[in-house]
């Protein structure tokens, strides 16, 4: 089913157990995808809350939605119930972790969002330590207009993070904590295992899964598709979001993804799988030249 005039500047298509919809390249409008539950049907709407029939399956439940809207890479904005959740942001400025002869990474879509763009915010959420995900260009003047935000990460990121934010909670895997929105709604944030960004004794980073009482999904995020298969086997998702497409070095996996991907809808027993290609931006420097791709959606698709 073709969905006209709609772009998924990263994940194109949403493949679930009953439907798998495409969106054709197109940079005039940002969509966010918003999943109902009790329903397996969604609809797929622009930035400005535009929607057709061509643009959306039959959705007339409307009650405590997740809502999810890609803002290129790694970023995130998630309405889970009433929870607004920005997710790993980079939003100012381009990603080059300070080296941009090495990598500079601009996005192709977004280029005008601004901070000043975002909705009222109830969480931060940051998965892993590193710039392309602690972002400290765009955590700092975000801190400077919301310095009581509320913000949940993974410890390896706490020397960042303790000098821009008043209210962080740090969390190891398998630990929890509630959040209530400003709408008094609550969800709850389990950090799972991530990928060892270093030595093999360090800390790993952070996975999540959130769940709703009042929406009746859980959702799970690790933007490199790295997972602990004895930890996650303790939990179920019904929305999974995940790296498809693997992004390599010679001798190097950046992001896994393809068969790694099928394998962990598989063990969370996911109704919906959104693909998230967060290596898709304007690179340019010496690691863009020697990084490549494997795989695709298709390919993905037509693992058993």
């Amino acid at each position: 089913m073709a969905l006209h005039g709609l772009v998924l500047p990263t994940a194109a298509t949403i493949i679930t157990t009953r439907a798998s919809l495409f969106c054709p390249p197109s940079s005039a409008l940002h969509p966010s995808i918003r999943f109902t539950p009790k329903r397996n049907f969604f609809s797929i709407r622009g930035r400005h809350g535009s929607s057709s029939p061509a643009a959306s399956a039959a959705v007339t439940q409307t009650v405590d939605p997740i809502k999810l809207t890609h803002l290129e890479s790694n970023s995130w904005l998630w309405d889970v119930s009433g929870v607004k959740i920005l997710v790993d942001p980079i939003l100012v400025g381009n990603l080059n972790f300070g080296l941009p002869w090495l990598y500079d990474g601009a996005k192709k879509f977004l280029r005008t969002f601004k901070l000043q763009d975002l909705p009222e915010l109830d969480l931060l959420l940051i998965t892993q330590s590193l710039d392309d995900h602690c972002h400290v260009k765009t955590l700092t003047p975000l801190s400077k207009m919301l310095p009581d935000l509320p913000v949940i990460a993974t410890p390896n990121a706490e020397a960042i993070l303790n000098t821009l934010f008043k209210n962080v909670t740090y969390l190891e895997p398998s630990q929890s904590i509630d959040v209530e929105g400003k709408n008094g709604s609550k969800v709850n944030v389990c950090a799972t295992a991530g990928p060892i960004l270093g030595p093999p004794w360090q800390r790993p980073e952070n996975g999540y899964i959130i769940e709703s009482g009042q929406s009746c999904l859980t959702l799970y995020y690790e933007p490199h598709c790295v997972y602990d298969h004895s930890f996650l086997e303790n939990y179920q998702a019904d929305v999974v979001i995940t790296p498809v497409i693997k992004q390599l070095l010679p001798a190097f996996t950046l992001v896994s993804g393809q068969e790694d991907a099928v394998q962990l809808a598989k063990l969370l027993k996911a109704k919906y799988i959104v693909p998230m290609k967060n290596g898709d931006l304007d690179a340019k420097g010496i690691l863009s030249s020697i990084l490549y791709s494997k795989g695709t959606t298709e390919s993905f698709k037509l693992y058993p």
